[in-house]
């Protein structure tokens, strides 16, 4: 009860479609949601089996081959949390390749690097940091992704500036992310299941409940698919592709960077 009070103080900004009709303001989202990341870190991986059972790695390999990579390539994983899209990326990109994985979360960080050290994945590489101010230089990686974060980001649309800032010209952005599930019969189940199922199975092996209220009114209160592709293309991505998955309540949204040419209007 108490953690759920400090969370729900944080809860200020009405929000027209959401499950209890409130989340955390533009000023409050970025400490609200490393704080909730924070608390709920050592369950997070097992509420992912239990709540999407094994749908969520192959979303994530889905996601992954839209990255298009090949042995060698060197890859970011931003939001990565416990680092689950960042083990397919290094599928792809092989030992001779390499993938750094970034987040706001220390202890969600911390379970990443025990799975690799465990694993014996020396080739990930971890580090804090904030999607919206990403610490590598211009242009450095073969594919940036996002598995299910670029929603908890305060400033999207800055977030997904700095993805396509550290992509290489020719490089490819993808977004996974929830939806709202484009089957109208699947959507009322699915909303059902994540009003009340979500936040009782979460809040029971967390402790947590409202972090898991959290969940789909974020999903809820999100932009919609024409929008994310809009902030794509305003981050000088191109061929943007949107596609849905289990019924479109998951959405894997990809771009390419444009090449110095095609920026400055010139044909290849």
């Amino acid at each position: 009860m108490k953690e759920d009070t400090i969370y729900e103080s944080l809860f200020m900004t009405t929000q027209p479609g959401t499950t209890s009709g409130v989340l955390p303001t533009a000023d409050t989202k970025h400490g609200y949601v490393r704080e909730m990341f924070d608390a709920i870190a050592p369950t997070y991986d097992r509420l992912n089996s239990l709540l999407s059972g094994p749908l969520h790695h192959w979303w994530r390999r889905v996601a992954v081959g839209q990255a298009a990579l090949k042995p060698g390539d060197h890859a970011l994983d931003v939001c990565t949390g416990t680092g689950d899209l960042a083990f397919e990326l290094l599928r792809a990109v092989g030992t001779t390749g390499q993938v750094d994985a970034t987040d706001f979360s220390a202890p969600m960080l911390r379970l990443g690097e025990e799975k690799a050290r465990a694993r014996n994945r020396p080739n990930i590489l971890w580090q804090i940091a904030d999607t919206q101010d990403l610490p590598f230089p211009e242009g450095a990686f073969d594919a940036v992704t996002v598995g299910f974060g670029i929603r908890n980001v305060a400033d999207v649309p800055l977030g997904i500036r700095e993805m396509a800032r550290v992509v290489k010209p020719g490089g490819r952005v993808v977004i996974l992310e929830f939806g709202q599930p484009t089957n109208p019969v699947f959507n009322k189940l699915y909303t059902w299941y994540s009003k009340h199922v979500m936040p009782m199975i979460g809040g029971l092996v967390s402790g947590r409940k409202a972090a898991y209220e959290y969940l789909p009114e974020s999903v809820a209160a999100f932009y919609s698919r024409a929008e994310i592709a809009d902030m794509m293309r305003d981050a000088s991505l191109e061929n943007i592709s949107v596609t849905n998955l289990t019924f479109g309540t998951v959405v894997v949204h990809r771009g390419t960077k444009q090449r110095p040419d095609v920026l400055e209007g010139n044909n290849p």
